[in-house]
């Protein structure tokens, strides 16, 4: 495996190169984690001022969906290392790239081009890896969907084959609700507007997100950590808060992170994992999985001693990480609430003077009414109290519209 074996200093023929395929807010803070290793970074995203694009060394606006404009600028820019950080993008010109050894992809182009679509994933883990799922159908069509839902029975859970951070997808009770469904999904879908999975809803307890971290050892070889189990709530498949640790009964946490390395091994390279999971007392059910930072993560920031960015940075270096907890802490989303353009936020300070709180604003340009705009974090002696103290912190941040 291919790592850097040194590390040089940016802009000079000694650097190591990161691109970043996607520069949101958790490519932002991977961005500073890396720089803060001395290497140099090209942040990538469609729109222009993304929030990485605003610490990185050089930012291009491209569609990364189009895999000749993503070739072509991989070919300009040739770093060492090419890290996906969003769904969105020209897989299999990774997969192309990475075999013809001209891009080295995080944690590999197979994992990203899997990950990329729910049918690949969710075939590799149920037909491949037989690990336990929902039940679940895939269609193309109104008809096919009124189908499926009719075979897998209600409620169940309808999400777009490709998307992120829950975009088009929802939960219906009954079949005069499958069109609506359809059409939300079409909506929300960022490559194929025409295909959705369809999952039958499992009566779980509580989800968790397992971050997982494949790693080398002083020997060179990939070794597996397990942060502490993350848990979360969501709206429309949203994250809107998360806490860690969430407290698991021994057998299920075991059951977890037994399904997360199955998943994680068979994905391989280095860097961190989001693997998504739901629990009902000792059984744990896989959902989905991120080869990269995931959103829920944000918590980590406050509560261990290396946050998922840092962890992530450091994997895909080949250096040693650190995945101990520091302390209980929760994240609460704090939303734009407007529809206008760069936006500003008051409040901040007395969000701050709340014990144990820290706020990070992403600069994104651009504020819709339910877009994150930035996050409340909150460290405490539980997480009922970091929880608690992180949404209040959230509500104080109030987005005003300056136009």
């Amino acid at each position: 495996m291919k790592i850097p074996h040194r590390l040089g200093t940016p802009l000079s023929p000694s650097a190591v190169k990161v691109m970043l395929l996607g520069s949101g807010e958790l490519g932002k803070e991977v961005i500073i984690s890396l720089q803060r290793l001395g290497v140099e970074v090209i942040a990538v995203d469609r729109y222009p001022n993304a929030p990485g694009h605003q610490v990185a060394h050089r930012s291009h606006v491209i569609n990364m969906a189009d895999g000749a404009a993503l070739a072509a600028l991989i070919e300009q820019e040739k770093p060492d290392l090419v890290v996906p950080e969003i769904e969105a993008i020209a897989t299999p010109t990774l997969v192309e790239l990475e075999k013809a050894g001209k891009a080295r992809v995080i944690p590999t182009a197979r994992a990203a081009w899997l990950t990329m679509n729910r049918e690949g994933i969710r075939r590799l883990a149920a037909e491949e890896l037989r690990l336990p799922t929902s039940p679940y159908r895939f269609a193309d069509s109104l008809r096919e969907l009124k189908a499926a839902c009719a075979e897998i029975g209600f409620p169940c859970v309808i999400k777009p084959v490709m998307s992120s951070s829950g975009k088009g997808q929802s939960k219906i009770d009954n079949a005069e609700e499958v069109e609506a469904a359809w059409n939300y999904a079409a909506a929300g879908s960022r490559v194929d507007a025409g295909r959705v999975i369809v999952e039958g809803f499992i009566d779980f307890e509580y989800e968790i997100t397992q971050l997982t971290v494949r790693a080398l050892d002083e020997r060179g070889q990939v070794a597996t950590h397990f942060c502490e189990p993350i848990g979360h709530v969501q709206v429309h498949g949203d994250y809107v808060e998360s806490w860690q640790p969430h407290p698991m009964p021994p057998a299920a946490l075991t059951r977890a992170r037994d399904i997360a390395k199955a998943v994680t091994d068979n994905l391989g390279g280095l860097g961190i994992f989001g693997v998504e999971l739901f629990v009902k007392d000792d059984m744990v059910w896989f959902s989905e999985v991120s080869p990269r930072p995931h959103d829920t993560g944000m918590v980590t920031m406050a509560s261990q001693v290396q946050s998922e960015f840092e962890l992530h940075a450091k994997a895909i270096l080949g250096l040693p990480v650190n995945v101990a907890l520091k302390s209980p802490g929760a994240s609460a989303v704090i939303y734009g609430r407007h529809e206008a353009k760069a936006i500003a936020f008051e409040g901040v300070a007395d969000a701050l003077r709340l014990p144990g709180v820290d706020i990070r604003l992403f600069g994104k340009p651009e504020s819709f009414a339910r877009r994150r705009m930035g996050v409340a974090l909150a460290t405490a002696n539980s997480i009922d109290e970091a929880r608690t103290i992180a949404k209040q912190a959230a509500e104080r941040v109030k987005p005003v519209r300056i136009d």
